[in-house]
């Protein structure tokens, strides 16, 4: 015989899950006014990114944004890309493009970042995501660079496109 505790645990872990598939609509919780109340951030759908990279100048326009955005998760532990989105370790990334670097508003960059004195574009990024250290001696930033060119370009026009800069520039 099954032991009934176990068997238990097991259908209210199953009725746990059945409900959490559920759309928001459909299942009774406490938090569901709070949910509906919650700014909805419009997806944008992977048609509409395939657009915006076409929209890119050379050499991003024909990057692959799955490798991208693979490339990308080697930064995702430091940086966040959405909208409004936290800063962490380092500041979070949209709009950066066109931002003068180190003034991002509520991070605490290195002197020798405030002090800098470029604009973010694709070619400075692509120097610093190769090797920062390099790029810019006494800035704060740990990460040992990505070496290979195509990855790099890969990653910049994943950023792009996912931190409004091919928006505003398709727009």
């Amino acid at each position: 015989m099954r032991n009934p505790t176990a068997l238990l645990a097991a259908v209210g872990l199953a009725a746990l899950l059945i409900g959490c598939s559920k759309p928001a609509s459909q299942t009774e919780t406490a938090e569901a006014p709070e949910a509906s109340e919650a700014t909805e951030v419009q997806e944008v759908g992977e048609e509409d990114k395939l657009k915006m990279l076409a929209s890119l100048p050379a050499p991003y326009n024909a990057a692959d944004m799955e490798n991208g955005k693979r490339k990308f998760a080697l930064c995702r532990s430091c940086h966040t890309v959405a909208e409004g989105g936290p800063n962490m370790t380092g500041p979070n990334l949209y709009g950066i493009f066109g931002h003068k670097a180190g003034a991002h508003e509520g991070y605490a960059y290195s002197e020798a970042l405030k002090a800098a004195g470029y604009v973010w574009d694709g070619a400075n990024l692509d120097q610093w995501i190769a090797d920062p250290k390099s790029m810019l001696p006494g800035n704060k930033m740990t990460f040992m660079g990505v070496k290979d060119a195509k990855d790099r370009t890969d990653i910049i026009a994943y950023l792009m496109v996912e931190t409004g800069a091919a928006k505003s520039e398709s727009d």
